[in-house]
């Protein structure tokens, strides 16, 4: 990788990131250092990833000003970045080059004889993080870019010596259509994003300008059970006859197809794939739940088509413990065990909660969800409404704004007096108690959102103990 530092180095120069601390840039910060490259970056807040980026030589501020920029060459920004940032502004004042994370992080992938993309409205994360594990457990030694901290990884990116960089794909902004990617993965394509996109129909069309990147013998993997990704792989396999095109899942048509999905008394979840003429396995997870079965048959496509022996790639999964806020465990007290989980999109809370009932058992599934983006709301709320009643109980916290103003008649309330089971709205603090008041041994206890609700978890932990 010597040659390409030395090529990224003259390409880019001093490098400074906007928004630091937020997952995705943090990540392109951390290859960029992995490649030697002089790099700075500012965020609003002084967040705990940004100490990992101190230590490692990065020159880090707090707050935005236009000094921060130094002598910087290049500007990469997160997408929250606007005009009317003084850091941005100046960086337009000089004429500096300014990317997008995503062409950033594109940067640092160039050099690798195989970019594996992967996407989807939900599911990606997760599914880069087995994909970029399993690799790197057999050997591989692959380069790697994740939305969320891999425990068993120790990190959420790492530029490695082998051949291969595995990314998540982020199609909330149409920034996937920035890669170059040799594989694809796509989990599910459902409408989502429509403050960016405006219509469901715009969504799905990104996906298929995202397939449309791929060269000829490149390969396209598509979850079969999803309408949307199943749709894809149809369109992909009519008008790329140059593609290789494969699926998975539970569906009877699938290429890797699933069977028998079940919990083993170890707490761990199993199932039969096979494909082809006797090829037949069992899958073995540590994680939760049929949606993690599907993501791991899509990371064993990967590991097959790069040569993996199949029994070694299973063992690999096996050992997969989880990624940061995908239903991760945060502890246990007064025998109520509390998880926390990123999903923000109806089929994600769905998803979230079944794997709550399973590890619920006898006992009862208290939910603490948070909302994210008025506009998501307004355009789900009577999805999300049905998803949580799963639960027995269901607490809201208000809307989670992000980036948006609030829409006038949109808040937490419009979900709550549709959920099926007791739902209330309040204040965290308040949101708390109540739900240790409802809370009994043998119980599970769930953070749900994209927001700051995941810091709840151990304001629960104590109050219950």
């Amino acid at each position: 990788m010597s040659k390409r530092a030395d090529e990224l180095n003259a390409e880019l120069g001093k490098v400074h990131l906007m928004g630091v601390g937020g997952v995705g840039v943090s990540a392109v910060a951390r290859l960029m250092l992995d490649y030697g490259l002089s790099v700075s970056g500012s965020d609003a807040k002084d967040l705990p990833v940004m100490d990992g980026l101190r230590e490692r030589g990065a020159r880090i501020h707090v707050g935005y000003a236009p000094e921060n920029l130094g002598d910087a060459d290049t500007v990469v920004i997160s997408s929250i970045i606007k005009p009317g940032n003084p850091e941005y502004d100046e960086a337009v004042r000089r004429g500096l080059r300014i990317l997008h994370r995503s062409q950033g992080l594109e940067a640092t992938m160039r050099g690798h004889d195989r970019v594996v993309a992967i996407a989807g409205t939900h599911g990606k994360t997760t599914t880069t993080s087995l994909t970029a594990h399993m690799l790197k457990s057999v050997g591989a030694v692959p380069s790697f870019a994740v939305g969320a901290n891999i425990p068993s990884l120790g990190t959420n990116a790492e530029l490695g010596n082998g051949g291969y960089f595995v990314a998540e794909a982020d199609e909330s902004d149409a920034s996937f259509l920035n890669y170059r990617p040799d594989v694809i993965i796509v989990t599910n394509v459902e409408a989502d994003h429509l403050d960016h996109y405006g219509t469901a129909e715009a969504v799905h069309q990104a996906f298929v300008d995202f397939a449309q990147l791929l060269p000829e013998d490149g390969l396209l993997i598509c979850c079969a059970d999803d309408p949307g990704a199943n749709e894809l792989a149809h369109k992909m396999r009519q008008s790329r006859s140059d593609l290789r095109v494969q699926t998975y899942g539970f569906s009877d048509h699938a290429d890797r197809r699933l069977s028998d999905a079940r919990a083993l008394d170890n707490g761990r979840f199993a199932a039969t794939i096979e494909w082809g003429s006797g090829q037949e396995h069992i899958l073995n997870l540590a994680v939760p739940g049929q949606h993690n079965l599907l993501n791991a048959a899509a990371a064993l496509s990967v590991g097959i088509d790069a040569g993996v022996d199949v029994d070694d790639a299973l063992e690999a999964l096996a050992g997969f413990t989880g990624a940061a806020r995908r239903f991760e465990f945060k502890g246990e007290a007064d025998g109520v065990r509390v998880y926390d989980d990123y999903a923000h999109h109806p089929t994600e809370v769905t998803a979230a909660l079944k794997a709550g009932r399973v590890m619920a058992g006898e006992g009862k599934l208290h939910v603490l969800f948070q909302p994210h983006l008025f506009s998501r709301t307004k355009e789900f709320y009577r999805q999300f409404a049905s998803a949580l009643s799963l639960a027995d109980t269901v607490t809201l916290l208000e809307i989670y704004p992000a980036r948006e103003e609030p829409i006038e008649g949109v808040a937490s309330e419009l979900i709550a007096e549709r959920v099926e089971v007791p739902a209330h709205v309040f204040a965290p603090e308040a949101a708390v108690a109540h739900v240790v008041e409802n809370a009994e041994p043998g119980d599970v206890i769930m953070t749900v959102g994209a927001g700051d609700v995941t810091y709840l978890g151990g304001r629960l932990l104590d109050a219950l103990s």
